[in-house]
């Protein structure tokens, strides 16, 4: 299976407001399609905030 692929289609758009709404709280610059010019440092801090929300969101759900 692809990784590009969600398993939910639907969820395409949700997932990607998602990704840049923690680009920009981490002051990281995305714009829609390809990012190409991104630093891995950049990147990685974009995905590390979508798995701290994550991470954060279930916590809360399980109080």
């Amino acid at each position: 299976m692809s990784s590009s692929k969600n398993v939910v289609p639907e969820a395409r758009e949700a997932l990607n407001r998602f990704k840049m709404e923690a680009a920009n709280e981490v002051g990281v610059n995305l714009k829609q399609g390809y990012n190409g010019d991104l630093t891995s440092r950049q990147a990685g801090s974009v995905g590390g905030q979508m798995v701290k929300k994550m991470i954060k969101a279930y916590e809360e759900s399980m109080r």
